[in-house]
């Protein structure tokens, strides 16, 4: 391919690291990216995590420096967005009205954070009321999350059980909102889901499961969360509640998309010049046969990767397991592989230390290793495996050896 100007909109991990591949690999075209945010690309985990506990700092997480831009000749336009894609002339819009040319052009323009259904929550847009996907989002939280306060989480997925769990370590009191029976039972299985919801309770947090929340209010001066159970108060709110991937860029310019951006296994999409990476791509996956749509750490760094190998003419393909990780108080989880509701579920190891496989007739979709380390390399292997479930729950047989 080896396009002689490449345009990147989307300034997170997943594009960061596709411009500093790029130049690893001796690309020396043009290089140019738009990010809708004013501070430089940076990773998103300790946003829920060390950075809203205050144990990390932006220069902990932030991807490259300004001199590494400056120095490698990336054209870095921070703080503004492209509004539109004219694939015919080859060029992007940007907010300000620039035009910029391309002959390749990648798409990394991420997800947002969900704020309802078909609508927003009522109440969503009230002071107090927060979402979580950007660095101004967690300085906004981190201002108002401190000793005493009542947190209301909305939500019980990732982000929201994080944010739980560093808001109890700063000092807060904690009520999550929960819709499901068991807190991501419906993708992890009941084991580990209850395991994570006695773990938060343990540690004090108020877990509403089976609630569904119809809004928030503001009455005498105080946020109301208004769930199907009643009224309760709170001082800061979080909606955790899914997020939504921004793909409006690329359906106004014609190209196939479904959930996210469709692109293949070498992350080109139906326009060849055009390719999407990260939160926003839903890329064809060789080992799985068949699209997915990861929102995660690893994948954000290895489609920027992959990305590069295929704008420099060595195309590789979208072959990895999905892998993502949690830490949530003394919790620390990494879980590989695609599992799905109905997999049976095997445990390996003691309460507070263990391994679960997924299974489907047999064969291994996934797995997590819970406060045991150094052995997701291993589990990653045994993905896909056909083994005997009594052989995997045996942990007098070493995991290099089943």
């Amino acid at each position: 391919m080896n396009p002689e100007t490449i345009v990147v909109i989307g300034a997170g991990l997943a594009a960061a690291t596709l411009v500093s591949e790029l130049r690893s690999r001796g690309y020396d075209g043009v290089l140019r990216l738009i990010g809708d945010e004013a501070s430089l690309p940076y990773e998103r985990p300790p946003l829920s995590k060390g950075y809203l506990q205050g144990s990390d700092t932006v220069e902990d997480f932030t991807v490259n420096t300004a001199a590494w831009y400056a120095e490698n000749h990336v054209d870095l336009r921070l703080d503004t967005h492209a509004i539109s894609i004219d694939r015919k002339h080859q060029h992007v819009v940007l907010a300000d009205g620039t035009t910029m040319d391309y002959d390749a052009l990648v798409l990394a323009t991420g997800a947002r954070s969900r704020l309802g259904g078909e609508e927003p929550m009522a109440g969503h847009d009230l002071p107090g009321v927060h979402t979580l996907r950007s660095l101004a989002d967690a300085d906004a939280l981190k201002t108002e999350i401190t000793q005493g306060k009542q947190v209301a989480v909305v939500g019980s997925g990732w982000i929201g059980m994080e944010v739980a769990a560093s808001a109890r370590s700063l000092g807060a009191r904690v009520t999550v909102y929960s819709p499901d029976e068991v807190p991501l039972a419906k993708v992890f299985g009941e084991r580990f889901g209850h395991h994570l919801l006695e773990l938060h309770q343990g540690h004090g947090v108020d877990v509403r499961t089976g609630t569904r929340v119809q809004g928030i209010e503001l009455a005498d001066g105080h946020l109301q969360v208004i769930s199907d159970i009643g009224s309760s108060r709170a001082d800061v709110v979080l909606l955790a509640i899914g997020a939504v991937p921004n793909v409006e860029l690329a359906e106004t310019a014609g190209l196939d998309v479904d959930r996210g951006v469709v692109v293949d296994a070498s992350l080109r999409s139906s326009d060849s010049k055009i390719l999407a990476i990260g939160d926003v791509a839903q890329a064809f996956n060789t080992r799985l046969r068949r699209q997915l749509q990861v929102e995660h750490w690893d994948n954000a760094i290895r489609q920027g990767k992959l990305a590069a190998a295929t704008l420099t003419g060595a195309d590789q393909a979208y072959d990895w397991l999905p892998y993502f990780f949690t830490d949530q108080y003394d919790l620390g989880m990494e879980y590989v592989g695609n599992a799905a509701p109905g997999d049976e579920t095997v445990l390996r190891g003691s309460e507070n230390e263990f391994i679960i496989f997924w299974l489907r007739e047999g064969r291994i979709t996934a797995a997590a290793n819970v406060n045991i380390w150094d052995v997701n390399d291993t589990l990653r292997g045994l993905v896909g495996r056909q083994i005997d479930p009594a052989r995997l729950e045996d942990t007098a047989i070493e995991l290099g050896d089943l």
